[in-house]
């Protein structure tokens, strides 16, 4: 049986920068579209695997690296995968895209303030307080792509102007083909 090859599609950006938002919008519109698609979401894998997270460099690595491994055995099962996950060290997406025969990069551009402004699980508040030492953009470099994909400036168009922007992108790829 010859099953074509699904896409991956690594939504990445500041926390709160609306990353889950559009993969969430972007996966309703892949179904309308009958198209077999999986979001994973790292704050929800987080929870499996890693119940106790740490956030350390090394756990990081081992995350970012499973959540790739995850998303290749799902793509070459035919499933299309959404990841939103900050992946804040561009070798993360990196590897990603060296694994993954048919992959995208989406940069979710949001500015600092603005983050921290929409944080609605006090991401921002912990690093500020001094209970989280490693946000991406306070503490630790945020490392954005070089080369996305689609970059959807989550400050200046709606979330569903941005789905709109990523499948438009996602067809002239030809990544919705049939």
């Amino acid at each position: 049986m010859n099953k074509e090859v699904g896409f991956a599609i690594w939504f990445t950006g500041l926390p709160a920068s609306g990353k889950t938002t559009l993969a969430e919008g972007l996966t309703r519109r892949l179904r309308d579209r009958d198209r077999t698609v999986q979001l994973l979401d790292s704050d929800e894998l987080r929870h499996v695997l890693t119940p106790q997270p740490t956030y350390t460099r090394k756990e990081r690595d081992w995350f970012y690296q499973a959540l790739a491994f995850i998303a290749k055995l799902l793509t070459q099962n035919g499933v299309n995968v959404l990841i939103a996950a900050t992946a804040a060290r561009r070798q993360f997406r990196e590897h990603a895209r060296r694994e993954i025969e048919c992959f995208a990069e989406v940069y979710v551009q949001c500015s600092l303030e603005t983050c921290m402004e929409r944080d609605k699980k006090g991401i921002y508040e912990k690093a500020i307080k001094g209970q989280a030492t490693t946000v991406p953009g306070l503490q630790v470099p945020d490392e954005a792509p070089l080369h996305p994909t689609v970059v959807v400036d989550t400050e200046r168009v709606s979330p569903a102007k941005g789905v709109r922007q990523v499948l438009a992108r996602l067809e002239k790829l030809s990544f919705l083909r049939g």
